[in-house]
């Protein structure tokens, strides 16, 4: 009898889990229909769905039910994609988890899912929105960052895309340098080999990239350069280089033909220093033309000090960053202007400073003077980690904190920039890939028995993540935002 009740247990399980893939597949086929054909993005309780597989679906049904505690049924989640489709529906990003978790709380009131759909995105209608008008895009400098965003860019490429990549510049643009410069796009040690295809066209220097045409441009004088000549008009640039800090320097920028607007990717001197999602919202975007996306440590750190700072106060604090090592740093030993630095970065711990506990408080003003700050570069290429020992001045708990910062990735201004981990095994590969700036590791908070000293780890991907919040803000600023319910 014990057998044969087991063996009925394996079998639905079986059949369930079966179901449940056929239903995973309905979703991606769903939202790749909806992204090329109406330019409508679907999330999973703010997870991207697009160029993932069967079985992250079903893990992100699992963190529905684990973390942000709203199960679901992955039916329920297909039959509100198949009605999504056939409304007409401007360019958006919806979160098709949360509106089938609403749906499920709220269904006892007899509303029909299409009836639910269209109460919750009423002015989501085509008929009420203007189309978007992309923006091109000119990225200058194609190193770490630069490679990434241009991935990026090119992903989001088609119908009501917000931003067209239309030229890349570097220092030159013969033909050698286009070919490496493209298998370097092609093959990426970290992130892994690009989605799509790649194609030079050296007689016309440029790089076909998923059918999209992209200029190369070579040049040591960008305030020489005519970018109209290439079709490109009111474009927002995106210094990767690194080489101009200050607004005089980014100002040559202007100077060029066809250029509206400068996004540095590095911390900027007497220029808007902004993380999306908590200070974006006081620029003039109107009147402003250069701005920095600060660093990539300011990024992973502001959200959660913000969360907690505006829960529980914070008085003072220290930073540490385990830094991955980075291309300023030396293989081998060798010369480097800054201490520690000229030793070989992989085989070495090496502590150097960061700027980023200053730079939290021009996106936080009230943590001005709190925060001190430190870096240990350590030898992995990517992924990094910032442990955040602060001084509250309301008292409070493991629970208590670690609720507040999950409530914070799945609700409000910061979704996009915390994702709560509740992996006790997590290590920094695991982040390398993930969308967020900060990933807050929920199993290792610290609160010392006076209820006041308290420390908090947060991951994140120092390239990727930090790449997807300047993409965030360059749409921002370029104000070619779609609609979006999450």
């Amino acid at each position: 009898m014990l057998q044969q009740e087991l063996q009925e247990t394996y079998t639905r399980d079986m059949v369930q889990y079966v179901n449940q893939e056929r239903d995973a597949v309905k979703l991606l086929n769903l939202v790749g229909k909806l992204l090329f054909e109406q330019s409508i993005e679907l999330v999973f309780f703010r997870d991207y769905l697009v160029n993932i597989t069967v079985t992250d679906v079903l893990e992100l049904v699992k963190y529905g039910k684990k973390v942000v505690k709203r199960p679901i049924d992955l039916k329920d989640v297909v039959e509100m994609a198949e009605i999504i489709e056939k409304m007409k529906l401007a360019p958006a990003k919806l979160d098709i988890a949360r509106l089938t978790a609403e749906w499920t709380e709220t269904h006892i009131e007899n509303l029909s899912k299409e009836e639910f759909l269209n109460v919750k995105l009423k002015g989501f209608n085509i008929d009420h929105n203007e189309a978007m008008r992309p923006r091109d895009v000119v990225l200058f400098g194609l190193g770490r960052i630069g490679r990434l965003a241009a991935r990026e860019l090119i992903k989001q490429f088609g119908k009501g895309q917000q931003l067209r990549l239309r030229a890349i510049v570097t220092r030159s643009d013969d033909e050698a340098t286009i070919v490496k410069r493209a298998a370097l796009l092609r093959n990426d040690s970290v992130h892994g080999k690009f989605a799509g295809t790649i194609e030079e066209d050296l007689e016309n220097k440029q790089l076909i990239i998923n059918g999209q045409r992209v200029h190369m441009i070579g040049t040591h004088d960008p305030g020489s350069l005519d970018y109209t000549r290439y079709g490109i008009e009111d474009a927002l640039l995106i210094d990767n280089t690194g080489a101009y800090r200050d607004r005089d320097a980014l100002g040559i920028h202007l100077k060029a033909k066809g250029i509206s607007k400068v996004l540095l990717t590095a911390p900027g001197k007497e220029v808007p220093n902004v993380v999306y999602g908590i200070n974006h919202k006081d620029l003039d975007i109107d009147n402003e033309t250069i701005f920095s996306a600060a660093s990539c440590t300011t990024n992973a750190i502001s959200p959660v000090l913000k969360v907690i700072h505006d829960a529980l106060e914070v008085e003072c604090g220290h930073i540490e960053t385990i830094h991955a090592y980075t291309n300023d740093q030396n293989l081998l030993d060798n010369m480097h202007k800054k201490p520690r630095r000229g030793r070989s970065a992989a085989i070495n711990m090496v502590l150097t400073s960061t700027g980023a506990g200053k730079a939290v408080s021009k996106v936080i003003p009230d943590l001005e003077g709190k925060l001190t700050a430190n870096a240990v570069r350590v030898p992995t290429p990517n992924g990094s980690l910032a442990i955040m020992k602060l001084k509250v001045k309301k008292p409070t708990s493991v629970e208590q904190i670690n609720e507040i910062l999950r409530k914070a990735a799945l609700e409000g201004d910061l979704v996009n920039q915390i994702n709560y981990q509740i992996n006790p095994e997590l290590v920094s590969n695991d982040i390398i890939g993930n969308t967020c700036a900060s990933v807050f590791d929920s199993k290792n908070t610290i609160v010392h028995s006076d209820g006041v000293n308290i420390v908090l780890y947060t991951w994140y991907d120092n390239e990727f993540g930090y790449t997807k919040q300047v993409i965030r803000m360059a749409k921002y600023i370029a104000k070619v935002r779609r609609l979006h319910y999450y």
